[in-house]
């Protein structure tokens, strides 16, 4: 999907003040099984599901290009997935014993015979290698070629009102490479892209948000609108700021010093050093010191157009502003990916493995589980495991349309947040009083009434469902062990009797109407690029911040990583360590007041204003206990310290 966000014209730029620099998903790696007689080994998965007889329209034609990858499974695939558990639990004797990237590869990456099978295997099929990678095999060539190499037909097939390429049958390999081949990406070519995920995005041209505001929840009431649920509500607050966070969440004398924290997302902002170190300096964050930001950027950038490159620019200084906001001395390293196709976004989260550039890892985009491939999530799942050995911890936004029903017609999750191996982050409501002090939060899940001509009554009242934090049951990822005896049976087996994965995980601020003020250069009416600033939210809010969280965590606990956090998460869950986050923490409904730029920039053509409601996210229901709107809760007083070495 494409990112709606928008921002700063391509190609602007500002002197920078910051040093920057260049199948199954159940916890386990899907087995090859013996297909096309004794020599071939199937690659369970490679076959999409709308690939179907019905959809059939035909063979693509022969001399049709492909291009593909073939993910490689590594020396001992099953072996990783244990390891990766094993580290990953608390309750295990391995616990925290990280390798490191170097002895990672040792263990577990591939060798260089089976590299050199693998390709030999390629080449002999008429495709020629295009690259090779600690993770795959990279390959072009024609139809003919693919489908002796991989022993399918590629068929043309309709997938809504498009016509695809896929395969008519699983893809196989030969039974020769002995497990080398965890599975192949390409054969198929219908689009496989991210969308950034976040609300109230800048255009290109300026986004600025209209007053009256609340300087905190309920400051400055309504008193001149209607009603709603029969009382006066307050403004929606101008943007919370990383002093209110930081005492919302428990943070206390932490500061994620010595951390290392890293954001992956699509393209970069040619601004983000200046707009970082004005933001900070403005609302009284620590400065940003050498070396505390870098930048790890591809050579050259891809689908510009077609992903809206500079729409994610926004993306990148949410996130970035956000985790220093809550964590201001941990170091942020922002890998950008060379597009918002799923391969780019791969390669992306294999640098930061390979490297380990970072133990926290935050990203704010996916896409609807009904797009994703069980190849493409192995190939997912690989990276997350590899990381999860060497201590690094991976946090993914859940999304931003709450069950995905108004949006696609279809109940479903995102991805890569439904993967067992990710930290799912859902979003919430949130009020912070005088002081700085927490007040409550609800479910994040908003309808929206305009206000009537004549001023005197909210339109429809409370109106449509607008957007909200994503989460439910996933269709294809079997339930974790971790969430077994939290998630209550009726969420888990909502799709399956055996139970299937549950998201998100933890939740943290993401209503845009309780939202975070950011900084960004943006392009003015006469033509400018100036510095501004808006009120954001978004579960691409709350995936930074409960990263900045968890590097609080890290620095209490010594340093050591915190790694894959879902087992330590779950093991804390009805402690008072957490927020337990209900839709109606008051015990009356709850909304706030909006008034917006009809032009989002002046008031010279009108202004707009709504009744924004809160805690009322689709079908999703935010409860006491677990539930599928904000998981396990929020951090609370004491979260942070509870991670501290005794």
């Amino acid at each position: 999907m494409r990112s709606t966000r928008a921002a700063l014209r391509a190609g602007a730029s500002m002197a920078a003040t910051l040093p920057m620099i260049a199948g199954a998903l159940a916890l386990g790696i899907p087995a090859a099984h013996a297909a096309d007689g004794p020599s071939r080994h199937t690659l369970a998965g490679t076959r999409p599901a709308w690939a179907t007889a019905g959809a059939d329209r035909g063979a693509t034609p022969d001399g049709a290009g492909v291009s593909a990858r073939v993910y490689l499974a590594g020396r001992d695939a099953t072996g990783l997935a244990a390891y990766a558990k094993a580290v990953s639990d608390p309750s295990s004797a391995a616990y925290g014993r990280y390798l490191s990237a170097d002895e990672t590869q040792a263990r577990f990456g591939a060798t260089a015979a089976q590299v050199a099978a693998v390709r030999s295997w390629l080449t002999a099929a008429g495709l020629k290698v295009t690259g090779v990678t600690r993770h795959y095999v990279s390959v072009s060539g024609d139809v003919a070629a693919a489908e002796k190499a991989f022993g399918t037909q590629l068929h043309e097939y309709t997938k809504g009102a498009e016509t695809y390429r896929a395969p008519s049958q699983a893809a196989s390999v030969p039974a020769g490479l002995d497990g080398a081949v965890l599975t192949v990406t390409g054969l198929d070519n219908a689009p496989h892209r991210a969308d950034a995920k976040d609300q109230l995005p800048p255009p290109e041209a300026v986004f600025r948000n209209s007053g009256p505001f609340s300087s905190y929840y309920g400051s400055n009431v309504a008193a001149s609108l209607p009603n709603a649920y029969g009382t006066k509500i307050p403004y929606a607050v101008q943007g919370y700021t990383g002093r209110q966070l930081r005492a919302a969440y428990g943070a206390g004398s932490r500061t994620g010093k010595g951390v290392r924290v890293a954001v992956t997302d699509a393209y970069a902002s040619p601004t983000i050093a200046y707009d970082a170190a004005a933001y900070a300096h403005k609302h009284g964050d620590a400065d940003w010191k050498t070396g505390r930001f870098t930048q790890v950027l591809p050579k050259n950038y891809s689908k510009t157009k077609e992903c809206g490159a500079a729409g994610w620019y926004g993306e990148e200084t949410l996130d970035v502003e956000a985790v220093h906001a809550v964590a201001p001395d941990a170091s942020v390293v922002y890998v950008g990916a060379a597009s918002c196709y799923d391969d780019d976004l791969l390669d992306s989260l294999g640098k930061v493995v390979d490297n380990h550039l970072a133990d926290i890892v935050s990203n704010s985009w996916g896409d609807i589980e009904a797009n994703q491939t069980p190849a493409l999530a192995a190939a997912y799942d690989q990276v997350f495991q590899l990381g999860a050995v060497e201590g690094i911890g991976f946090y993914f936004s859940s999304g931003d349309d709450g069950d995905e029903v108004a949006a696609t017609g279809t109940k479903q999750v995102d991805v890569p947040a439904d993967s067992a191996w990710v930290t799912a982050v859902g979003g919430t409501s949130l009020a912070v009083g005088q002081n700085d002090t927490y007040l409550w939060e609800t479910g994040w899940g908003t309808e929206k009434a305009s206000l009537s001509a004549d001023g005197t009554a909210w339109a429809g009242f409370p109106g449509a469902f607008t957007s909200g934090a994503g989460g439910g049951t996933s269709r294809t990822v079997a339930e974790p062990y971790y969430q077994k005896g939290v998630v209550p049976d009726a969420l888990a087996t909502a799709n399956s009797a055996a139970g299937n994965r549950v998201v998100p995980d933890i939740s943290a601020i993401a209503d845009p109407n309780t939202g975070f003020r950011v900084g960004q250069t943006q392009t003015f009416p006469d033509g400018s690029q100036q510095y501004s600033e808006y009120r954001i939210g978004g579960t691409s809010l709350a995936a930074p911040v409960i990263a900045a969280v968890q590097a609080l965590a890290q620095e209490a606990r010594g340093g050591k990583p915190l790694g894959f956090a879902n087992p330590a998460i779950y093991s804390r869950s009805g402690s008072r360590v957490y927020h337990d986050v209900t839709d109606d923490p008051t015990g009356s409904p709850l909304a706030v007041a909006r008034v917006d730029f009809a032009n989002s920039f002046d008031a010279a053509d009108g202004l707009l204003t709504s009744v924004r409601s809160l805690g009322k996210d689709s079908s999703l229901s935010a409860v006491r206990g677990y539930d599928d709107v904000t998981g396990v809760g929020t951090p609370a007083s004491g979260y942070v310290e509870s991670y501290r070495r005794r």
